[in-house]
């Protein structure tokens, strides 16, 4: 019975793997694997999922889900998928620039820039993203939906949504001196 519970207390928490890439400088990690069985005539056929965020820790970051059926070939599927979707990241001195609202499904990322030596205060697929963004203080709440592939994605839509001072005032045709004198 106690042998029970220990496995069943560390379903899901898959997302301290963190493996380096040393060919392209890009870090992976794996938020999530899902285990789905089909019930067949011998037995049960176990087929897996993996949601894998990649980044390289200098604005850009991607997120990649994999079905197969050995664990180690979903991770590589979803990482390869990852790697194709990668996108940039507005950051301003190790933060985020603003605050700001994520929203994908029934998940609902909220991130507020932090002052230095904060830290990644974010719990789960939130933390994984913002790390391998090369976000250093951070503070995060999540909302809503608590599926591992809503929240991701909800992060990376927030993140998508950031823009600098700079880029606001070209978009209106203004330049940063007008603004501020």
């Amino acid at each position: 019975m106690a042998e029970q519970r220990q496995d069943r207390g560390n379903r899901g928490r898959r997302d301290r793997q963190e493996k380096p890439k040393d060919d392209s400088g890009l870090t992976e990690k794996v938020v999530f694997i899902n285990r789905c069985a089909k019930v067949v005539k011998g037995g049960r056929r176990f087929s897996f999922s993996a949601l894998i965020v990649t980044g390289d820790k200098l604005g850009k970051v991607g997120v990649g889900f994999g079905k197969a059926n050995e664990v180690s070939e979903a991770i590589r599927k979803a990482s390869d998928s990852a790697k194709k979707a990668m996108v940039k990241v507005a950051i301003r001195e190790n933060t985020i620039p603003h605050d700001v609202i994520g929203e994908h499904g029934g998940g609902r990322v909220l991130l507020r820039p932090a002052s230095p030596g904060t830290g990644v205060i974010a719990g789960g697929g939130v933390r994984a993203v913002v790390e391998a963004a090369g976000i250093r203080d951070v503070l995060a709440k999540s909302l809503g939906s608590s599926n591992h592939a809503n929240v991701v994605k909800a992060t990376i839509g927030a993140l998508q949504q950031l823009r600098l001072r700079e880029q606001i005032f070209e978009t209106r045709g203004l330049t940063v001196k007008k603004a501020q004198a």
